[in-house]
């Protein structure tokens, strides 16, 4: 009988802490963290797509054993330690502060950690980056998918391929969630007559916690076990058991653990049955069902980003009322209360998960000035007694995490031209005067650096798409004969969106003035 045996190197003492930074996503924006692990085994590194867990469990023992006795080396991960330490030992959160619980359905913090698809989870990693950066007292809850973007190729007739692959909980940066006794913490969620079991894990994000489900148990039946292996994935019947668990499974952990947020900030549609398990504690204590939702309503907060009905979930009454019939009678509440709930004027028989993010919050943004418009003209009906212009949508537009998207050539000229700390004082407008006095040449060669870095990158991915599909170098030419290195003065326009449908590529084109 054939056995694999797994062998593992030996983190020399002097490095001990290297397991500790790659189970920490400060490395994800923290540069000089990823080079630590990098220049191990450069070739590895790019195989492992920057993992720094799957690096070390898969680098020979003699990379190790040079980084060990290499004193450049040693220096460098000294002065990464310490800087990790001062991130996240200290200053400790403000504590004091009301904790915010931030629900999403996925969060992009790198690409070896594969549970988020696109912008929604960009947003959302770098929503809880920030919040570690302003010491909020912030926790996010989400779901641990063992499949979550894909890798996409395309053929030579430009048809889009789709491949999965799943993740190994041991190559990502979580860790299961453990009592006092050291069990695992599940949490249980009424679906459709039955109770699934999800087991609770958490990764480590500078500062924050995310609390992650997966319904991966023993103690589930095949298909419960399903339920959270794809992101998006399955029909409309596994994404509301999905979304059941990310909800209602997110509310009960954070309980488990003792924390009571004092805002719950619903992130999109996806995470709204929170709502419902909210309304079932307030309906316990002995509120009506008024006066129930009315104080869960007080404590949400309902951000919607798809100024398009194709992008927001909505599911059939009947599939609805299978999975919550036995939650709606435990509450004493017929379902169609629930249903009510979610209902778009006009569209009968359907549940819509925005519908209920409006019903039970009193604070809802859009994510730029005009999609604020955009939203409040299509949730208009919500409120037919004031116009538009007057209800309560407002917005917050989107940003970026600073230190995870600046190129490292920004980076080097502002610690040249106004200091270190503007790390610290990305907020602070009169710090960022000082450069008005840098000269607009070196301000522009900057740019056009990182430029041109950009357009050699693009060049090199055409390369190999050309070389992989065989077709001709005098195409490759001529599609990338405006892609110069050398000559970045040329308009460059980037759309970084899936090309569905419903993200209107054609935006790009529509006023051309």
């Amino acid at each position: 009988m054939a056995h694999l045996i797994e062998v593992t190197s030996v983190v020399p003492a002097s490095l001990q802490r290297l397991g500790e930074l790659a189970g920490n996503l400060f490395f994800s924006w923290h540069r000089p963290t990823r080079a630590l692990f990098e220049d191990l085994d450069p070739e590895l590194w790019e195989q492992v797509n920057g993992n720094p867990r799957l690096l070390l469990r898969c680098v020979d023992q003699q990379h190790l054993d040079w980084a060990a006795a290499d004193a450049d080396y040693l220096e460098r991960y000294q002065r990464v330690v310490a800087a990790f330490d001062a991130y996240v030992i200290a200053p400790a959160p403000r504590t004091d502060a009301p904790l915010v619980a931030y629900f999403c359905a996925e969060y992009g913090f790198h690409e070896s950690f594969p549970i988020y698809s696109g912008g929604l989870g960009i947003l959302a990693g770098d929503y809880c980056k920030a919040a570690g950066d302003e010491q909020l007292n912030f926790v996010a809850v989400g779901l641990l998918y063992r499949q979550g973007y894909f890798s996409q190729s395309v053929d030579i007739d430009g048809a889009q391929h789709a491949h999965y692959a799943d993740s190994d909980p041991r190559d990502l940066p979580v860790e299961p969630v453990r009592d006092a006794h050291g069990v695992w913490l599940t949490v249980k969620i009424p679906i459709a007559a039955k109770e699934v079991t999800a087991r609770v894990w958490r990764a480590q994000v500078g500062r924050v916690a995310v609390y992650l489900l997966d319904s991966d148990c023993a103690d589930n039946s095949p298909m419960d076990r399903d339920i959270t292996h794809r992101l998006y994935g399955g029909d409309e019947s596994l994404r509301i058991r999905q979304e059941m668990i990310l909800g209602m499974g997110g509310v009960r952990t954070l309980r488990a653990l003792g924390l009571a947020p004092a805002v719950w900030h619903v992130n999109e549609g996806h995470a709204a049955f929170l709502i419902f398990e909210l309304l079932r504690e307030n309906l316990a204590r002995g509120l009506d069902f008024d006066a129930a939702l009315e104080l869960v309503a007080a404590a949400c907060v309902f951000t919607t980003h798809t100024p398009v009905a194709a992008g927001h979930d909505a599911f059939k009454d009947d599939l609805f009322a299978s999975c919550f019939a036995d939650f709606a009678k435990s509450l004493g509440i017929p379902v169609q209360r629930l249903l009510e709930l979610g209902r778009a004027p006009g569209v009968p028989e359907w549940f819509n998960m925005t519908r209920l993010g409006l019903a039970g919050s009193r604070y809802v943004n859009g994510v730029s000035r005009i999609h604020g418009a955009v939203s409040a003209q299509l949730c208009a009906d919500r409120w037919p007694e004031v116009s538009a212009a007057e209800n309560p949508v407002g917005y917050v537009t989107n940003g970026v995490h600073v230190p995870t998207f600046l190129a490292q050539t920004w980076h080097a000229f502002f610690d040249s031209h106004i200091g270190p700390e503007w790390r610290e004082r990305l907020s602070d407008d009169s710090y960022w005067q000082a450069l008005e006095a840098v000269p607009d040449e070196l301000f522009w060669k900057v740019a056009q650096d990182t430029k041109s870095r950009m357009l050699a990158g693009v060049r090199e991915r055409l390369r190999r798409e050309f070389l992989r599909k065989a077709l001709s170098a005098a195409q490759l030419r001529h599609i990338t004969r405006l892609l110069d290195p050398e000559q970045p003065n040329v308009l460059t326009l980037g759309f970084a969106r899936r090309f569905a449908t419903y993200k209107r590529a054609g935006l790009l084109l529509h006023d051309r003035a």
